[in-house]
């Protein structure tokens, strides 16, 4: 088999190149231009298939279609790497300068030493269209006469490019010497799109996320940019290496005419619109490097001629990227690893549903589906849009005031609610909205019976169905989506715990929330007494995932685990990794400007409750202090009041008993008049 050299396997270009190549047997191309009719030719009839080697730029695992990977390699290791392979491929497509330069040295080192080769060698330079950015039309009346490979001595650079068509004379001139020993080529390429995206990686990202209402398109987009699916390239590829054709320089496009308004309007998964924004926009995203951005701008119209006249390749994506654009997300959404996640969870009132399916919400970004609120959305969405269409007497306004009466008549009927076709069907088109059929979802408490889900998950009702496709239209395509997507939940939790556990639960709730969810400790003994009876019959919801092979999992609620965190390692377990995209640094700093917001609050609250608390001791120590000083006035009081009382009692005994038997003495003692009067006395 033949061994391939190509420089970074572990960049986008190059990688897929490499893989595809892995998977192709030398010559298969030739062979099947030959007999087109018979079956594809296999390995094992042909002795294997390429052996891939190549350098990478960073440290990441083994491909598994590399036989060899090379790091950090001397010129003298590269160069040795460089003539024990009969192909070298070198992709410049969208390279840093130290690879441009590079690819211009191994051309150069094979070229001088190709007189020693044991056998002829290919040398693939992919390149780029911007080093064709600013060639002049063909026919200035005639803007649109596509340019093809014989034009390729009119090629004029973009001005970022000027390395890129430098290194591009050099390969196609070297090849001139002795094309039966050392054959060159050179790969012009258009913007490469497909598996797991480049350069419109940032707008299927933006369109996936949906967080962003409309996806942006830089300028007027009025520029048609020549595009190729990076797999269809690679075929290119295969096909020059097993023809070793005549031209060296080719043009590797798809056959389609877009502008970019076009293409990235296909992309718009999530919201469905685009807007306009000036062009200068684009040098404030960090996701795009200069040279995407230059690509993204290019305007030219290209026909390669060559490649599919005398090519046999296996198109990917022929007509382009926005006719093929189904094909090109399934690629998007696999490569990325960006699978929906369909989770139902289920369980009595009061048991924590909606708080396990916002914690589930928040940790894999799935939709949090509640039946209330998605009714009032809905609701709300038609009373918006009729507002605003009531100047325009349309066919659209007067079919959305059509259903806005009907579904306003049945909750008439109904005492203030929707009947449950009229539900299912709001429910049914909410989970089919691209959101939810993108990132997935979390059915908060419904289905509630095995009807329901029945229902949910299958057939479309009847009853609001005509109404809601009359009404469907471009406009309100996002929220009423009636497409023939099958809604399937993946992984069921039915929570559950003691009644004496809920009604203590219920019992335990702060007022404010009892009023905010009309949670009175009556209606929740309705409602749990209903859930048990609807539970203890043959035909109950989980029944129904039982009979699809989706096993619910039991998760029973207890004191022990109030932050649910033993039920979130259960789910986490059960689930598995996360299937969409990590936090990006706007959401990593909106989350940090939130924890700090939250610890702010929280030490705001704290200082308060402080506050709150030395106040409250102050009053406390200042009532003490006043009933200290009420006792001990009391007292003193009392004393005074028990020494008078004394005092009177001393007195009356001096007036009545000792002052008689005095005053007598001291007459005597003034009649008498003794020496010593103490003794007389």
């Amino acid at each position: 088999s033949k061994r391939v050299f190509i420089n970074n396997v572990d960049k986008y270009t190059s990688k897929y190149v490499a893989q595809f190549l892995s998977s192709c047997v030398p010559g298969a191309s030739y062979v099947a231009k030959q007999f087109e009719d018979e079956e594809e030719i296999k390995p094992s009839s042909q002795g294997g298939t390429f052996e891939i080697v190549g350098t990478v730029s960073g440290s990441e695992k083994k491909s598994g279609f590399a036989v060899e990977e090379y790091t950090n390699l001397t010129r003298q290791e590269l160069f040795h790497h460089l003539n024990e392979s009969d192909v070298v491929v070198y992709n410049i497509y969208n390279e840093n300068a130290d690879q441009i330069e590079e690819a211009s040295w191994a051309v150069s080192a094979l070229h001088g030493d190709m007189n020693s080769f044991p056998r002829p060698k290919t040398f693939i330079l992919i390149s780029t269209l911007m080093t064709w950015a600013l060639i002049k039309p063909l026919d200035t009346d005639d803007a649109e006469t596509p340019f093809t490979e014989e034009d390729y001595r009119r090629r004029k650079p973009h001005h970022n490019f000027n390395d890129h068509i430098a290194v591009e004379k050099l390969v196609v001139k070297l090849g001139r010497s002795n094309q039966s020993q050392f054959s060159t080529y050179v790969l012009a390429s258009g913007l490469q799109y497909g598996m797991g995206e480049q350069a419109f990686h940032f707008f299927f990202k933006t369109s996936w996320l949906g967080e962003e209402q409309e996806v942006p398109i830089f300028g007027d987009g009025s520029n048609f940019v020549p595009t190729i699916h990076i797999n269809d390239l690679a075929g290119i590829v295969q096909n020059v290496i097993d023809y070793n054709p005549k031209p060296q320089y080719l043009l590797a496009v798809d056959e389609s005419y877009n502008t970019i308004a076009e293409i990235i309007s296909v992309m718009a998964l999530g919201p469905g619109k685009t807007r306009n924004v000036p062009k200068e926009d684009v040098i404030l995203l960090k996701e795009l490097t200069q040279a995407e951005i230059d690509h993204l701008f290019i305007s030219l119209r290209m026909e390669a001629f060559f490649v599919t006249y005398n090519f046999s390749i296996k198109w990917v994506s022929k007509k382009g990227i926005v006719d093929n654009i189904d094909q090109v997300v399934e690629e998007y959404k696999l490569a990325r690893g960006l699978l929906p996640v369909r989770i139902c969870v289920l369980g009595p009132p009061a048991v924590g549903k909606s708080t396990v399916s916002e914690k589930i919400c928040k940790h894999y970004k799935l939709h949090h589906v509640k039946l209330k609120e998605t009714i009032t959305e809905t609701l709300a969405h038609l009373e918006s849009k009729v507002q605003m269409e009531e100047s325009n007497e349309d066919d659209e306004s007067q079919e959305a005031q059509e259903l806005l009466n009907t579904l306003k008549t049945n909750m008439e009927e109904n005492d203030g609610r929707l009947d449950e076709q009229c539900v299912l069907q709001i429910m049914k088109d909410k989970l089919k909205t691209k959101p939810c059929i993108n990132q997935g979802f979390v059915l908060d408490g419904f289905p509630k019976s095995y009807n329901q889900a029945k229902e949910l998950f299958s057939g479309v009702s009847v009853i609001l169905g005509m109404y809601l496709r009359e009404f469907s239209s471009a406009a309100y395509a996002n929220t009423f989506h009636f497409s023939s997507i099958f809604v399937c939940i993946e992984y069921v939790f039915c929570l559950d715990a003691t009644d004496e556990f809920l009604k203590e639960r219920v019992l335990d709730l702060p007022e404010s929330v009892v009023e905010e969810t009309s949670y009175s400790f009556d209606t929740f003994l309705s409602r749990l007494e209903m859930y048990r009876k609807n539970n203890s019959d043959d035909e109950i919801v989980i029944n129904y995932f039982d009979e699809q092979e989706i096993p619910p999992q039991h998760i029973e609620i207890n004191v022990e685990d109030p932050e649910y965190v033993l039920v979130m390692e259960k789910v986490i377990k059960s689930v598995g990794e996360a299937r969409n995209y990590s936090s990006t640094t706007k959401h990593l700093d909106e989350e940090q400007k939130l924890e700090e917001n939250r610890m702010r609050e929280e030490e705001e609250m704290s200082q308060a409750e402080a506050g709150y608390i030395d106040d409250e001791e102050e009053q406390q120590r200042a009532q003490c202090w006043k009933e200290w000083n009420e006792r001990l006035e009391e007292a003193k009081q009392q004393d005074e009041e028990l020494l008078m009382t004394e005092e009177e009692s001393a007195k009356q005994y001096l007036r009545c008993t000792v002052m008689p038997v005095l005053s007598q003495g001291l007459s005597e003692l003034c009649r008498i008049r003794p020496s010593n009067a103490v003794d007389f006395l």
